[in-house]
């Protein structure tokens, strides 16, 4: 077999033991094509979803920090780093890597829910918002996300662009209860 397919292989099958909850099998078929080919995340990055299932965190980074390197345009490793810096309550350095993740994927929603997190611990809510629009441009109907930016312009008390967040949302959504609470809140 060529390292190319021995390296396909080995990640198919990791993928898939992960997927069936079957760890030790998972990790034994990351490793390999870890080993055979270390030039992609993807076996790295199911190494740290082991490692973080397992509580083993310190490996995990070791995993995301390996992931980030062998594919530095790669968005995912950059937010499970920062997921692991917000659990070590590090929430600036969590803040400094989300925004990474968003700036190589404005989509990546694991990354732009942890931003809002931290950015709100540090009280750095103001940050938060072009990564929250940019987002919305490219998905706009995403309610979830366009309540998150009314609830954020409301912390700001940008209350005129809170309102016209949350009536987008009402045009989309009549019925949308926690729209409707908030443009009370507003009003």
């Amino acid at each position: 077999m060529t390292g190319s397919l021995d390296y396909e292989i080995n990640k198919e099958l990791g993928e898939c033991y992960l997927f069936m909850g079957e760890l030790d099998k998972a990790l034994e078929y990351y490793q390999k094509a870890c080993s055979s080919n270390g030039t992609h995340a993807d076996p790295y990055l199911g190494l740290a979803t082991i490692f973080i299932q397992q509580g083993e965190l310190d490996k995990a980074y070791e995993c995301y920090a390996k992931a980030s390197q062998a594919e530095p345009e790669n968005d995912k490793p950059y937010a499970g780093l920062g997921l692991l810096k917000a659990e070590q309550n590090q929430a600036q350095e969590a803040m400094e890597l989300f925004k990474k993740a968003l700036d190589l994927n404005p989509e990546n929603v694991v990354a732009l829910y942890g931003l809002v997190q931290a950015g709100y611990v540090l009280k750095k809510v103001e940050e938060i918002i072009p990564y929250l629009e940019n987002y919305l441009q490219l998905n706009p109907d995403n309610l979830e996300v366009r309540y998150t930016l009314a609830g954020c312009l409301y912390e700001l008390k940008r209350w005129q662009e809170a309102k016209e967040q949350l009536q987008e949302i009402l045009k989309l959504d009549p019925n949308n209860k926690d729209a409707l609470e908030l443009l009370e809140k507003i009003k």
